[in-house]
């Protein structure tokens, strides 16, 4: 227990960043644009999120229904942070009016060969 009685728990053994349901903290923090893709330069996913962790935990485990569970969209392979949700959900939609091949620069610009980022976020 904390000082106000709240109970205090450690998640780091999960990879999760903060713990689950920890709305508070994911309104204190950035939000993040991210990409996803069913592998080097196959079908690309843009999404908005608050906890990149937990999000892409979900689409790799397939717990999201749609179209990254049809297709088999799981390899992070672009994120970006933003300083709020807003701007997160303004970022998104201009990346989704680009045309392929800019988001396919974008990746590249930073991760030539596709490589999955997931590991390198989710320590």
């Amino acid at each position: 227990m904390t000082a106000k009685g709240v109970l205090a728990l450690d998640f780091s053994g999960f990879g999760l960043m903060t713990p689950p349901g920890d709305y508070l903290g994911t309104m204190m923090r950035d939000a993040f644009v991210y990409m996803l893709a069913s592998r080097p330069l196959g079908t690309i996913y843009i999404g908005v999120t608050g906890d990149l962790v937990r999000r892409c935990a979900e689409h790799r485990a397939g717990t999201i229904d749609g179209f990254t569970n049809r297709y088999e969209i799981k390899r992070l392979v672009w994120f970006e942070s933003t300083p709020n949700i807003s701007a997160a959900i303004q970022r998104e939609k201009t990346l989704k009016h680009w045309p392929r091949t800019w988001k396919v620069a974008l990746i590249e610009k930073n991760n030539p060969h596709w490589d999955d980022l997931f590991h390198s976020i989710a320590r």
